[in-house]
């Protein structure tokens, strides 16, 4: 392997950032060079070669209007993206990277020859088009300089300082140009809100998931109390190597979705305590499974009764001992608190039917109870807000 190929592979395999690829038409040089260096499985999540024109079409939920072109390059790190998302869930830093190309082939292109990378993170994209000198090389001199464009995007978006020699001639390094735009908060909200993204965390600087299972408290935080932070460190105790994270669903089947500067407002109160939020596009728990694998939901006993209810589930139980398989599938189980009942009852997991069939994942959060009201703090925000 070329030595600086093998030095820039080494420096992307200890960053922390996980990549899931998807790359057509060339560049095939780049996956193999990834996995001929050890450290492999700490870099790449998936990669995906729709090669054919169907075959891209279903990738992106879309017929390409080009190929080979920068807008399907695009297309095509965002899906990538979405996916490395799915596969790694919030808290871990990750990247979807496009590469689609036009090189030689068996039959001879009347067009450019050419290749187009585009890579997508939480924060920023970085693209880059390429148009290659014709007859210049084979197939596989042209496959291995759209690998190195590759690999080059793989390292930006895995913030590696280090620039690969593309080997171009001095009319194709005139001809690229590299682009990057970067996501304000607000952009990556309302991406969300536009179902670009299924979600946006907000990751406190330093904090590492590494060896933890993420332990998510799902509400709405208006506003975050002590119940809350007390609900989550008991649940805490009982996950080994917890990750505590709190969850947002900006989107409620009831209500209109939650306007960027509300989520901000709410977002700030995690921000100022140094906690991990993840805001997501999950108003059903069977959505927040399939987005946060690997994780324990803490729920109050009113919410696990509600997963119990067959009316949710088409007023079939067989359909909800399915969905509520598909979440252990999943990697998920729930921390169940209870709740006070009026003036001296109080009504534990204990003390509600839970099918047999998922017993087991559900447990109880002993000695813990604290009865605070959202709405009743609110009220008394509100009377202590200045008039006037």
């Amino acid at each position: 392997m070329d030595p600086g190929i093998e030095a820039l592979v080494q420096a992307i395999h200890a960053t922390p950032m996980r990549a899931m690829l998807l790359f057509s038409g060339g560049a095939s040089q780049a996956l193999s060079w990834l996995l001929s260096v050890p450290g492999a499985s700490s870099t790449l999540l998936e990669a995906t070669t729709p090669y054919s024109r169907r075959a891209l079409h279903l990738a992106l939920g879309k017929e390409p209007e080009q190929f080979a072109s920068q807008a399907t390059a695009n297309d095509m790190a965002l899906k990538a993206y979405n996916r490395a998302l799915m596969l790694a869930g919030p808290g871990v830093p990750v990247a979807g990277i496009g590469c689609t190309c036009a090189i030689v082939s068996g039959a001879p292109k009347r067009g450019d020859h050419r290749c187009f990378v585009a890579a997508r993170t939480q924060e920023r994209t970085w693209e880059a088009g390429m148009f290659l000198d014709k007859g210049l090389r084979d197939r596989l001199g042209e496959d291995d300089v759209t690998s190195r464009l590759l690999l080059q995007a793989i390292a930006n978006a895995s913030g590696v300082p280090r620039h690969l020699d593309l080997r171009l001639t001095d009319s194709e390094a005139q001809r690229l140009q590299w682009s990057t735009r970067s996501f304000s908060r607000d952009e990556q909200l309302e991406q969300l809100l536009r179902r670009e993204v299924p979600f946006v965390t907000f990751l406190p600087e330093g904090l590492s998931l590494e060896g933890k299972r993420r332990v998510i408290l799902p509400g709405s935080f208006n506003p975050l109390h002590e119940g809350h932070l007390g609900m989550m460190d008991a649940a805490c105790k009982l996950v080994r190597n917890p990750a505590p994270c709190f969850e947002l669903s900006a989107t409620n089947p009831d209500k209109p979705a939650l306007p960027v500067d509300e989520i901000r407002r709410r977002a700030k109160q995690f921000e100022d305590r140094g906690s991990m939020l993840v805001v997501t596009d999950a108003s059903l728990f069977t959505r927040k499974a399939q987005l946060l694998p690997d994780s324990t939901f803490v729920v109050g006993v009113d919410t696990a009764k509600r997963l119990f209810m067959k009316k949710y589930y088409d007023d079939s139980r067989a359909n909800m001992i399915r969905e509520l398989s598909q979440m252990r599938e999943n990697g998920c189980d729930f921390a169940v608190a209870g709740r006070a009942l009026g003036e001296n009852g109080f009504e534990r997991l204990e003390d509600i039917e839970v099918p047999h069939e998922v017993a087991d994942i559900f447990k109880a959060i002993p000695d813990f109870r604290m009865d605070i009201s959202s709405t009743e703090l609110r009220k008394k925000l509100q009377n202590a807000a200045p008039k006037g």
